[in-house]
């Protein structure tokens, strides 16, 4: 973002005790246009990044008193004295210094050093302290390139020396005195830690813990958990969600829209249900029914496992916009998605005595010319389809519901567009998400929103068998197969590519398609995502309608495909698929009244990992058990996935090993704000200057327009 920039060339409204944090890297001693271009490539282009870019390791040195007591390979310390100079012997050979502790020898090895540079640094007969890693090669001890080469004035390197990330041309040396110099800019600054809790967890204050995480006495300096680093992470955190704290004010100061609804077309589609509610799902549309009936804009997420009931909700919370005398639409990633929801919420629809529509980009001539002049004119409740429903010429009558499913699939643009829809305000907002997430991946995602978890199951819902087998067994499955299908059964059978790679040997959805199909014959379908979307959708149909028994896959289906009839799901090289998408497969079957299984096939040899992932599927099917494993097994990247995660990048904190800080800072901000809601105690003002340090400049705006 740009800066404004006042006369003095300082940004405006930035504290000017964080100036010389803020002042370009090269103003650091030693760091020249070549280091400057260096440290660019990791992040660091001021001295306020590089303080916060803590050691990942250190290297333990021993100080040692004579040769004899090292113990190679090891680092050490030892005072020598320079016997002799041996020259390369001949083109790419190094540079030898021998020297002695007068009772051993010890040679210093350089490669492609100055010769002049090695003689000024180690001239015969003068004692050094050199420290570096001795090791033995051919009886002789050695060390090449010496981390450090100093006379006995100097001090002693450390003990324990903290290593950094490195990038281009830097070195460890480079790095270690620029951190240095930029911790000498650190100012003194009141504490935006709230001063209890601070005691409580024992945390040293903001600039003692930066001197101390880029000084770590060992490797428990370099943990998470060390009280400095958790400082500093909490810092980050906090810095966050009093962001998201202050947008999630701000939207809710917005004027919305009332929709309260009377509760007769919900209680319509309950009466009709075969089982009651669960517990979550009555929570979460009495917390939806709330937001809709407040004047402000509803922004809620609705996280739901495998199986919770998500769609149901999701009816029920557009009920209440048409109880209101409203509309309602969901939006869909995918056409089959789309298509599906529409099957499911059709029978309830007609429960509630409502009129349901679906609309896809498929849809064509007077067709889509009848729904859209419906949908304007109000003959329409709610509204079913994929990002067809935000195109120019989709006019609604009145909409007051927006619902999005799987909304990490849509980008801003999109959701922005659907919130254009609302006449006399925008709709409120529901997303909701069948992954379940962490705790603290959420807060971190989502923490604007507010949150309904689903972790109960409909009372119908049966458990599901999973097995785990190698795939030499590959026969007797088949066999097993067959005598499924033989009595009615339906099955899944997922396969990760749609075609042979020699780069991954994996085995293909048209190779296998085509071996079941000659054991199966015409029971047999394929769906994979490069198929045209009219012979998806034929196969998917025909397999729905049981014309097909058996559906050759790959992880197209593996969010909210819902054939209660299939009972049988079999994973091919289950060992290559993530935590979370073995979860989500899994969860196709066991969706109606009869017994499940799934059977998750690897290739031997299996990885630790992969031998742990297979093992987490058998013991559970709670959803976010298996979501905090994936978290710890794969990280926080690729459990939402990097590229369309939404997940801030910390600098030092560590969503999977530090989840309790997020719950921690989320906590600390809402009810820091609850008791200063207009940012004007003393604390305020330090979190003013936290906030510009961690370059939350959207929170200071909100903070300054009031």
């Amino acid at each position: 973002m740009a800066e404004d920039r006042g006369a003095i060339g300082a940004p405006r409204g930035r504290p000017p005790i964080l100036f010389p944090l803020f002042s370009g890297i090269e103003t650091l001693p030693g760091v020249g246009p070549k280091a400057a271009e260096s440290f660019a490539q990791m992040g660091v282009t001021r001295p306020r990044d590089l303080i916060l870019t803590l050691p990942h390791s250190g290297i333990r040195r021993r100080p040692i008193r004579n040769l004899a007591e090292a113990m190679p390979p090891e680092n050490v310390t030892v005072t020598v004295t320079v016997t002799r100079h041996v020259p390369p012997s001949g083109r790419g050979r190094p540079w030898r210094v021998i020297c002695s502790d007068g009772q051993g020898d010890l040679q210093l090895v350089f490669f492609h050093a100055r010769p002049d540079w090695i003689e000024r640094q180690l001239p015969i007969g003068a004692r050094r302290i050199v420290s570096g890693k001795i090791e033995s090669f051919d009886m002789h001890r050695q060390i090449v390139h010496p981390d450090h080469i100093g006379d006995e004035s100097a001090p002693l390197p450390p003990e324990f020396e903290p290593v950094y990330p490195l990038s281009g041309r830097l070195t460890q040396g480079l790095v270690q005195r620029a951190a240095g110099a930029a911790l000498t800019r650190i100012p003194q600054v009141d504490e935006w830690i709230d001063a209890a809790l601070l005691q409580r967890e024992g945390w040293p204050h903001w600039p003692d813990a930066l001197h101390r995480a880029h000084a770590p006495q060992g490797v428990a300096g370099l943990s998470p958990s060390d009280p400095a680093r958790e400082r500093l992470a909490y810092d980050e955190l906090l810095a966050h969600q009093l962001t998201l704290a202050l947008v999630r004010r701000e939207r809710r100061r917005r004027p919305g829209r009332a929709s309260s609804g009377d509760g007769r077309l919900r209680s319509r589609v309950i009466a009709g249900l075969p089982w009651p509610l669960t517990g979550a799902q009555s929570d979460a549309v009495a917390e939806i029914a709330a937001d809709m009936a407040a004047p402000h804009r509803m922004n809620r997420l609705i996280q739901g496992d495998v199986g919770a009931g998500k769609t149901l909700v999701a009816l029920l919370a557009l009920l209440i916009a048409v109880e209101a005398g409203g509309q309602g639409v969901m939006m869909a990633p995918t056409e089959v998605l789309a298509r599906q929801h529409f099957r499911a919420l059709e029978p309830l629809a007609r429960l509630a005595g409502i009129r349901l529509e679906v609309l896809t980009g498929r849809d064509k001539g007077d067709a889509r010319a009848n729904i859209l002049t419906d949908l304007a004119e109000g003959r329409i409740d709610i509204l079913v389809g994929t990002h067809a429903v935000i195109q120019k010429t989709v006019h609604f009558h009145d909409l007051r519901l927006a619902v999005i499913d799987e909304q990490h699939r849509f980008g801003v643009a999109q959701r922005l567009e659907l919130s254009a829809k609302g006449k006399a305000a925008p709709p409120d907002m529901m997303v909701m998400t069948a992954t379940p997430i962490p705790r603290s991946l959420a807060l971190a995602q989502y923490g604007d929103m507010d949150l309904s978890v689903l972790n109960e199951k409909p009372p119908g819902r049966q458990p599901i068998t999973t097995i785990v087998m190698s795939d030499r067994r590959m026969e007797d499955i088949v066999a097993r197969l067959r005598e499924a299908l033989d009595k009615g059964a339906r099955a899944y059978w997922v396969c990760p590519l749609v075609e042979e790679s020699e780069l991954v040997d994996l085995t293909a959805a048209e190779a296998r398609f085509q071996a079941l199909r000659a054991i199966f014959g015409d029971q047999v379908r394929l769906v994979h995502g490069q198929m045209p979307a009219d012979q998806r959708d034929q196969a998917m149909a025909d397999f729905a309608s049981g014309r097909a028994r058996l559906l050759v896959a790959t992880t197209v289906i593996e969010v909210g495909v819902d054939v209660p009839e299939a009972t049988i799901m079999v994973i091919e090289r289950a060992e290559s698929f993530g935590l979370a998408q073995l979860h989500q497969l899994r969860g196709r079957v066991g969706r109606g009244s009869d017994a499940s299984s799934c059977v998750l096939l690897y290739q031997d040899p299996l990885s630790e990992t992969g031998r742990r992932r297979l093992q987490i599927l058998r013991e559970t099917e709670d959803g976010f058990r298996i979501a905090e494993e994936d978290l710890v097994m794969r990280g926080a990247g690729d459990v939402i996935g990097t590229a369309q995660s939404g997940l801030p990048r910390f600098r030092i904190a560590d969503l999977e090993r530090q989840s309790r800080l997020m719950a921690l800072a989320r906590q600390d901000a809402q009810a820091f704000l609850e008791r200063d809601p207009e940012m004007t105690s003393p604390r305020a003002g330090a979190l003013r200057v936290l906030l510009w340090l961690m370059e939350q400049d959207k929170a200071i705006r909100l903070i300054d327009a009031g």
